[in-house]
């Protein structure tokens, strides 16, 4: 391969890298820590944040307006909205954009205020997507949440119709911890610490700053998805009495107050739909039956795909054979019929039946992380017994920022360390270790940022073991030069030879090495397999930048800058006939003449 497609790799290498590390670098180095703290709350929180700031934000434009002042400077993209709707309406813009013009341009107070929410909830939930896309520190350096779940036993007894026995207890709270550890595993968390406490509790750990809200959805999600036949007759008697007596058709709880509004058959339902902030939003009630046409217990797999006209998202799942029967059997008993489809007791969505189905189901109605969520709920199954939350609260770092500084100071006290020993020890040839090096490293945290792994202090000691481990094939690659300088060869001739033979040395070592990383990752569980994840990347980027970055900057030296010597140790250097090859053959035949 040449030097100039060499080239363009690296510096494609480098950028693809940047990306990926560019999260990491402005949410823990840019981002304003109030702004971090926002982002990290529940979308209720952030709404309440955004609809209360605007409005105190609107009420300073409107005194501003009504005093004809310039437009605030932290409002400036008023003045854009305001510009875009005299355009739009084909009007003549102000010469001078002042807060009162600005003011008139919009219909209402109303219509303003929804601008400004807008700028605050697009700049909070962006910056809530660069954390996800960050380096997640893990509970020994940042925190995170603890929660410990309660089992409810005696509705599984409830359940079953008969007392529990000791083996039924352990059964469900085991299979419990294997739904859970599945789930949070496929939600995409490393590291988390699941385990039985007690008789009928679990306890659970979560690292970095994890959403609660989501969270909680993934542990307390009991799959519960079901379908419902429609009660198009039940649902217009039901808004009869409705509209006639809105105040006391519920109880507090729900519930209706007069059971005799509908059949005994029907129950009624909150219809609900996602809001700007992914909330679910109260639409209507609708009337369905309660026997349940199918539940989740039935469902083989589930995906999340797009439909082909719309390119929304809609979860995709295949049913067993016995849930494909119950369907087929509910749909074709119900052609032309709307079916209602429940999640834990909310309507999701509604669909008419318009042909009998029996295994593959498609669902719409959901925006991409509620159908992400539904899909991740259904691939892992009902929880074998009811969980609640016995306690929950977000636990401190054990060792926290001095933990962070103290790893800081270790990785590049280390990297330091190794930096000098390489440059006093192989001179000019240190220099290009040294910059290999480097680049490792940057290497190493934009793949943890590339695939959002957790950063703990058995991950920091993977890295620093990297750190010793990499310089070991530089030392390999330049003790083969300073041999083939020996003999008396050039330094392109003892470049060459000291990557070609050290080659199989260096990989040999790695492999076995990242085989060791790869089974610990799999095998190990906690900060073991946090310290093989490190590891096994700073295994892979090492033989990189030694075998192919180094390489080619000897060889830019040979070839672009035209060195002659090799400076790889104080004591060889190449032979003067090495340097002058020509000269030299023509002084040996001269001599050899007389």
């Amino acid at each position: 391969m040449s030097k100039r497609y060499r080239l363009l790799i690296i510096l494609i290498t480098i950028a693809v890298c940047f990306v990926f590390l560019l999260p990491t670098i402005r949410w823990y180095f840019v981002d304003k820590k109030e702004d971090k703290a926002i982002a990290l709350e529940s979308r209720e929180q952030i709404k309440n944040y955004a609809s209360r700031t605007a409005a105190a934000d609107l009420i300073v434009f409107e005194n501003a307006a009504r005093a004809d002042e310039p437009v605030p400077e932290n409002m400036a993209f008023l003045e854009k909205e305001a510009g875009k709707i005299y355009k739009t309406a084909k009007e003549k813009q102000p010469a001078v954009w002042t807060a009162q013009a600005v003011l008139r341009a919009f219909a209402g107070r109303n219509e303003a205020l929804d601008v400004i929410e807008t700028k605050y909830r697009t700049s909070i939930f962006d910056l809530k997507n660069r954390q996800k896309n960050a380096v997640q520190l893990g509970l020994d350096l940042s925190g995170g949440l603890s929660i410990i779940l309660q089992a409810d036993l005696d509705a599984l007894q409830e359940k079953l119709g008969r007392p529990l026995t000791q083996a039924d207890r352990d059964d469900a709270v085991n299979r419990a911890l294997e739904v859970l550890n599945n789930r949070i595993d496929q939600f995409g968390l490393t590291e988390p610490v699941i385990r039985r406490q007690g008789e009928d509790q679990i306890y659970v750990e979560i690292p970095g700053n994890a959403d609660p809200e989501r969270i909680n959805d993934i542990i307390m999600g009991k799959g519960s998805l079901a379908f419902h036949i429609v009660d198009d007759e039940a649902t217009t008697v039901f808004y009869e009495y409705y509209n006639a007596h809105p105040a006391t058709t519920f109880d507090a709880q729900g519930n209706l107050l007069d059971p005799s509004i509908v059949p005994d058959d029907v129950i009624v339902r909150g219809r609900y739909t996602k809001d700007r902030y992914g909330l679910d939003e109260f639409v209507d009630y609708i009337a369905i039956k309660k026997e349940v046409g199918l539940d989740g217990n039935h469902i083989k797999s589930a995906i999340v795909d797009r439909e082909d006209l719309a390119g929304k998202p809609q979860v995709s799942f295949i049913l067993d054979s016995e849930g494909g029967e119950i369907f087929y059997a509910l749909t074709s008993a119900n052609v032309k019929k709307p079916m209602a489809i429940v999640l834990d007791d909310r309507v999701k969505s509604w669909a008419t039946i318009q042909e009998p189905i029996r295994e593959s189901v498609r669902l719409s109605g959901f925006d991409m992380d509620e159908a992400n969520n539904i899909a991740l709920l259904l691939r892992t199954a009902a929880l074998p017994v009811e969980l609640e939350v016995a306690s929950q609260q977000t636990i401190g770092a054990s060792m926290g920022e001095d933990a962070i500084r103290m790893g800081l100071r270790a990785i590049l006290g280390g990297l330091g360390a190794v930096m000098v020993f390489m440059i006093f020890y192989y001179k000019t040839a240190g220099f290009v270790a040294v910059f290999a090096q480097i680049l490792n490293m940057y290497l190493m945290f934009s793949v943890l940022s590339a695939f959002n792994f957790t950063l703990t202090l058995p991950s920091i000691a993977g890295f620093i073991l990297t750190i010793g481990m990499a310089v070991d094939a530089n030392v390999i690659i330049f003790e083969r030069m300073k041999e083939e300088l020996r003999l008396g060869k050039s330094r392109r001739a003892a470049i060459d030879a000291g990557y070609d033979k050290a080659f199989w040395a260096i990989m040999d070592s790695n492999i076995t090495t990242f085989i060791a990383a790869m089974f610990l990752s799999q095998l190990g569980s906690g900060p073991i397999q946090g310290f093989a994840v490190s590891l096994a990347i700073g295994v892979l980027s090492s033989v990189f930048t030694a075998l192919f970055v180094s390489r080619l900057i000897f060889d830019f030296g040979t070839d672009v800058l035209l060195v002659k010597g090799l400076s790889v140790s104080w004591r060889v250097k190449v032979a003067k006939e090495a340097l002058e090859p020509v000269a030299a053959t023509k002084a040996r035949v001269a001599k050899g003449a007389k």
